[in-house]
């Protein structure tokens, strides 16, 4: 359904603030599979999904989503097929526009934007049932300006938009990591809930091992813009988060190995 081949990003190349972010990363994701990917700051866990997003063009390799080459394609066209929450609960929304009119432009991504004066009431209606679920109060207050929510509202409602067409795939960037821990869970059910519901096929980057092991049937650890883990099936059933807490730590003793010998063969040669 998705697959990412050997793709390869370095941002600000030949310079002294050179990152190298991707380093011949290899995912491929079945439709339907329910990915969750961790990794330390700077692992690349986040460039890939911007990878994936279309925020910016590979150096080397690509992306393909339903057999089809994407990696060439700007984010705009990406977004007709892609459905993104963003860690920042402001992000992805029109906060001067009102929650129906967030909900309508959400249902018209990928398509011509005509331009009329008002909503019908049947729409209205069956924005009042979509957001009635999230149990907010939130069908009372479609006329509301949508930065005047909280961050967990939002966040909600933005998951809703990023899901109201049924993407083929959804892209979930840390998009509980700016919210208190009652709210990030309610936003978490949800995103349970969704994703079952119309068995979306998902991406999620989150900085919580907790979720990592509760949530998906997959995970995958990244370092050093690479692939470390990959674990899946009754392997991945069986992780506690101790378990990826030895992994961790087990790929900073590397790290500190490789620097070690790095810096003990740069003193004997130079």
């Amino acid at each position: 359904m998705l697959k990412i081949e050997n793709i390869e990003k370095t941002f600000n190349p030949g310079t002294a603030n050179e990152v190298k972010a991707l380093q011949g990363v290899n995912i491929e994701i079945e439709e339907g599979s329910f990915v969750c990917v961790l990794g330390t700051n700077g692992s690349g866990k986040s460039t890939a999904l911007n990878a994936v997003a279309g925020t910016f063009l590979l150096d080397k390799g690509s992306i393909i989503l339903d057999g089809e080459d994407i990696s060439k394609w700007g984010e705009h066209k990406r977004a007709k097929y892609i459905g993104r929450v963003f860690q920042n609960p402001f992000s992805g929304t029109a906060p001067n526009m009102s929650i129906q009119e967030n909900l309508m432009l959400a249902l018209k991504r990928g398509k011509k934007r005509g331009i009329g004066w008002g909503l019908p009431s049947k729409l209205i209606k069956e924005f009042k049932e979509i957001v009635r679920p999230l149990n907010m109060g939130l069908e009372d207050r479609l006329e509301n300006p949508i930065g005047k929510l909280s961050g967990g509202q939002r966040q909600a409602l933005t998951l809703l938009m990023a899901t109201a067409l049924k993407p083929r795939l959804l892209l979930l960037d840390e998009h509980t990591a700016a919210l208190d821990p009652k709210t990030a869970s309610k936003v978490i059910d949800l995103t349970q809930k969704v994703i079952s519901r119309d068995k979306l096929t998902t991406l999620m980057v989150t900085h919580s091992m907790q979720q990592a092991v509760n949530l998906g049937d997959r995970i995958i650890m990244m370092h050093q813009g690479k692939v470390a883990y990959d674990f899946k099936g009754d392997e991945k059933k069986r992780l506690k988060v101790n378990d990826l807490l030895t992994l961790f730590d087990e790929l900073r003793r590397k790290d500190n190995v490789d620097t070690s010998v790095a810096a003990l063969l740069e003193e004997y040669y130079v």
